[in-house]
């Protein structure tokens, strides 16, 4: 059965805890995910979003045993990617003259899934549908973070269905922020921000500030994935404000790759150095053959400047510190510092090629980076600690 969240409003949604991985395994879901739909019952009825595919005849099931599928009224995609849409083809099979509310780029992306063109009705922001006394009012959130986006906001009850935005992925039963865990949910909230959101960063701070332009009051944030906000909704606003403003706290994060360990070992010799240099600031190693590439970006995000390291196989770097590099670049991250070093042995082409990648992803890169034949001695540590002594200085 679904969830009562007012007198008017019920979560009909699905919590996935065995998720592990979201968007072809390219986004990490440790802590599992939900997806959030809502049902909306005055004198007419709204269904806002669906679930997940693989989970269309559960979600079909457990809708009829809330409501009689034929007193929907109106079906409200706010966006058209199938964690929101997939169960869409199996309810549309029991009600297809249902009218859709979307976006045009959501009605063009949702026949481009399932090619079927049924009764759309396309929106724009400050388009209403009326209920009965309550009315939803539409706001388009183009690329954040698909072209078709969109937010549902509900007078009345003062709810604002976020989509995306906002959201977590996230597992609980508890649906509301307050009755989760604080710490778990904004660790999930800003891997979500940094992995997704960031090179959309000024059309979020655009975004809510339209939003916030139209004076409308907020009780609730009810989002697509994750807790819903309901104990003091803004302080997720805030947040994404400060996310979005070239975030970055009093951070460096090393991030490597080794063969033999001697990058490794540099890598430790440089965390001293930073460390000796200014104890105030915090210092992670990651190593991105075995730590997750998301939680990595999501340090980056967090980072003033980063140290990137790797050896050298035919004249290339390590695929992990390659791979993830591409990832970063797409994301655009603005205002970080960074440098290079790895160890080599016959050709030494690796950190001309790291700090290559660094700056391509839009980093300042500081100096020309670091470099130890084979394996570092005593001395050669000693010389990579001072480098690791002027990084903290270079990066302050």
């Amino acid at each position: 059965m679904g969830k009562k969240i007012t007198d008017k409003v019920t979560w009909v949604g699905k919590v996935d805890w065995e998720l592990k991985s979201f968007h072809g395994h390219e986004y990490s879901t440790w802590r599992g995910s939900s997806y959030n739909s809502y049902l909306i019952r005055d004198e007419k009825t709204a269904l806002i979003d669906t679930v997940w595919q693989p989970y269309d005849k559960e979600f079909v099931q457990r809708l009829k045993n809330e409501i009689d599928l034929n007193s929907i009224d109106y079906i409200i995609i706010n966006h058209s990617e199938i964690d929101h849409s997939g169960a869409l083809p199996e309810l549309m099979r029991e009600i297809p003259n249902t009218p859709i509310y979307c976006t045009s780029n959501g009605a063009k992306i949702l026949k481009g899934h399932y090619h079927n063109d049924w009764n759309f009705v396309t929106v724009k922001t400050g388009d209403t549908l009326k209920l009965g006394e309550t009315a939803l009012t539409f706001i388009e959130a183009p690329m954040l973070h698909w072209p078709d986006s969109m937010f549902t906001y509900m007078n009345g009850d003062n709810i604002l269905f976020s989509n995306d935005a906002f959201g977590q992925h996230y597992a609980t039963e508890s649906l509301y922020n307050d009755l989760a865990d604080t710490s778990e949910i904004y660790e999930e909230a800003i891997k979500y921000y940094a992995n997704i959101l960031t090179p959309f960063s000024k059309l979020v701070v655009r975004k809510i500030e339209e939003v916030l332009a139209f004076g409308l009051p907020l009780s609730m944030i009810c989002t697509s994935h994750g807790v819903i906000w309901k104990n003091n909704p803004v302080q997720i606003v805030e947040q994404y404000l400060n996310w979005a403003k070239d975030y970055k706290e009093n951070q460096i994060t090393i991030i490597y790759d080794t063969m033999w360990n001697s990058t490794r070992k540099m890598a430790e010799a440089i965390a001293c150095g930073i460390e000796e240099a200014d104890a105030q600031v915090t210092v992670k190693l990651l190593n991105a053959s075995k730590d997750d590439k998301n939680d990595i970006i999501t340090q980056i995000f967090k980072s003033k400047g980063i140290v990137l390291g790797s050896p050298v196989v035919n004249n290339e770097i390590l695929h992990s510190i390659s791979g993830l590099m591409e990832m970063v670049k797409g994301l655009k991250f603005k205002g970080k510092k960074a440098a290079a070093f790895g160890s080599y042995g016959w050709s030494g082409e690796n950190v001309k090629l790291l700090n290559g990648k660094l700056k391509d992803a839009g980093f300042d890169v500081v100096n020309d980076g670091i470099r130890s034949l084979w394996v570092p001695d005593e001395d050669e540590l000693s010389k990579i600690r001072d480098f690791g002594r002027t990084l903290a200085e270079k990066m302050a």
